[in-house]
């Protein structure tokens, strides 16, 4: 009983973290305040809210009908081979996207944010069939860094939430330290340097 306690807090806590960071949340904040650098901000908001619209809302929206239909096993896609074709389906959603906002003539920065996400979806699409790495753990990885970069060094705590994530994960077995390593990794230098790079190309 004495044991139990703890193991529970230690459960519950790691579920409550995997559910609060959950990716589609933590893009849909890190798109809507992407167009911070341009002029006119908070009013170019909206413009972040329809890309979280087709980047998270739209993709979150299909995958639980297709676990509502056990097409998926649940809305973490915990099983590896399902992944691919769910990773492909918020591909298509985010390809539509796109063609909107460049329709709307959405903001250059709200693009970038767009595109280092593409990247980020289209990798753990073809890493999917043979590795499990942890979308969890890129998703808040590139969202912290993101976020110190264009907010400032005061910002820095929150990349605190990337080892808090990672080990959320590999409490409830969901993926390995190495997998939950190398998601962070992904998403810290690679994503968020693909949003570097090309918010200095398309912004500046």
């Amino acid at each position: 009983m004495a044991i139990g306690g703890p193991v529970r807090t230690k459960n519950l806590t790691a579920r409550w973290l995997t559910e609060a960071f959950q990716p589609p949340v933590v893009v849909s904040i890190q798109l809507l305040i992407s167009s911070l650098p341009e002029p006119g901000f908070p009013g170019t908001v909206g413009y972040g809210a329809l890309a979280a619209l087709f980047v998270c809302v739209l993709p979150l929206f299909l995958l639980l009908i297709l676990v509502r239909r056990g097409k998926v096993t649940d809305h973490h896609v915990s099983d590896r081979k399902q992944r691919a074709p769910v990773l492909l389906m918020a591909l298509g959603c985010i390809a539509l996207g796109l063609l909107v906002l460049s329709a709307v003539g959405a903001p250059q920065s709200v693009v970038a944010m767009v595109l280092a996400v593409v990247g980020g979806v289209a990798v753990l699409a073809a890493v999917s069939p043979f590795w499990k790495m942890s979308g969890h753990a890129a998703a808040i990885s590139c969202s912290a860094v993101v976020a110190v970069l264009m907010l400032g060094a005061a910002w820095a705590p929150l990349l605190l939430l990337v080892p808090a994530v990672g080990w959320s994960r590999v409490v409830l077995r969901a993926h390995s330290v190495a997998q939950v390593v190398a998601g962070s990794l992904f998403g810290g230098l690679v994503m968020a340097g693909i949003w570097w790079l090309l918010k200095g190309w398309l912004v500046g």
